[in-house]
């Protein structure tokens, strides 16, 4: 039978049978509408549903896998609202109410959205300051994950990471929305942050010593250009190592009020460029090799202003992979003037 990956987007459908427990409890009774708590239910006892449990099911179209995506996120982005403007009041983390209601959401959506829903749920609006915790959190439990990481672990990483800006909320408004560069000085207040959020994160109850260390360490560099301390590969946290490449990712793929978003090609090349000095060389590979992965098949602009489509991409340099346009094909690792500009 064919597993249903995704079952949020079954809120609203109506179930063809009787769903037990493995202890033999019903749960969900034949001819039910299934709603959201119905689906939080099924997944506390590890139940899974098939196609052919649902009354008509129809497979939802890639529109309709994608908008349920983009409001899942905007949900959490308007709930980490709530914490972080609580947070900025009161110098207090809610971590029990964020673990409760925000973590589990993340690694539920991680797991069964594709990457490339992801990336484009993941666009900042007007609210980068929210939507770019989750994004690292999100996008740091699933390179935990390629990396090998343990089911705990990858909790412990995925809350270190929703949280390693949280010390932004200590640091004035007027600085954090500029709309154009920064002064020297308030540049430095800015780089504060990362102070601020392991003072904030290590006197909160049940937040582990390494997860505050995210918050000081992520804009720390293994060659020591990175800030606050300037230390070095040894003394950075593997932790923090992963949410330092990710942060970098969804940064410069994202628009802010200060510049536009980069394109993509230019932040893959930047990533992997920097993998040979501030950022971890094995996490950065790890990281590229899986993105551009997951887009064959996915359609692209080039910078020549040709469209194509991604059919292969080469293990020994997975930024330059071969285009399909038109029957032809392009190979932009010969091609080296031509670039992606964009996923479609």
């Amino acid at each position: 039978m064919s597993r249903i990956d995704n079952m949020s987007l079954l809120v609203g459908k109506r179930i063809q049978r009787h769903i037990f427990s493995n202890r033999g409890v019903l749960l969900l009774s034949a001819h039910s509408v299934i709603t959201k708590e119905h689906i939080e239910l099924l997944q506390r006892h590890g139940i899974q549903l098939n196609k052919q449990d649902i009354e008509g099911y129809e497979e939802p179209s890639t529109e309709q896998k994608q908008d349920h995506v983009n409001d899942e996120i905007d949900h959490s982005v308007e709930q980490m609202r709530e914490y972080f403007d609580s947070i900025r009041m009161t110098k207090k983390v809610p971590l029990a109410e964020i673990m409760e209601n925000i973590v589990p959401a993340l690694h539920e959506t991680s797991r069964s959205a594709t990457l490339y829903q992801l990336v484009m749920s993941m666009q900042a609006k007007d609210d980068y300051t929210y939507r770019h915790n989750l994004a690292v959190a999100m996008f740091s439990n699933l390179l935990g994950g390629w990396l090998g990481l343990d089911k705990h672990e990858l909790m412990q990483l995925t809350t270190a990471a929703l949280l390693h800006d949280v010390g932004k909320m200590l640091v004035p408004e007027d600085i954090l929305n500029y709309p154009g560069k920064l002064s020297k000085e308030q540049y430095e207040e800015m780089k504060r942050h990362t102070v601020y959020g392991y003072e904030i994160l290590k006197e909160t109850t049940g937040v582990t010593h390494r997860q505050a260390l995210v918050a000081l360490q992520h804009h720390e560099r293994l060659d020591g250009s990175g800030y606050p301390y300037g230390i070095t590969a040894s003394k950075i946290d593997l932790f923090s190592r992963i949410v330092s490449v990710v942060d970098v990712f969804h940064a410069m793929t994202s628009k802010r009020v200060y510049r536009n978003a980069s394109p993509f090609y230019e932040v893959l090349l930047q990533i992997n460029q920097d993998a040979y000095g501030p950022l971890d060389p094995r996490i950065a590979s790890v990281f590229i090799r899986k993105i551009m992965s997951t887009l064959i098949g996915q359609q692209v602009l080039l910078t020549d202003g040709r469209t194509g489509v991604i059919v292969m991409v080469p293990e020994h340099d997975p930024t330059r992979p071969l285009i399909q346009i038109d029957g032809q094909y392009i190979d932009l690792g010969k091609e080296l003037s031509i670039h992606i500009s964009q996923i479609f």
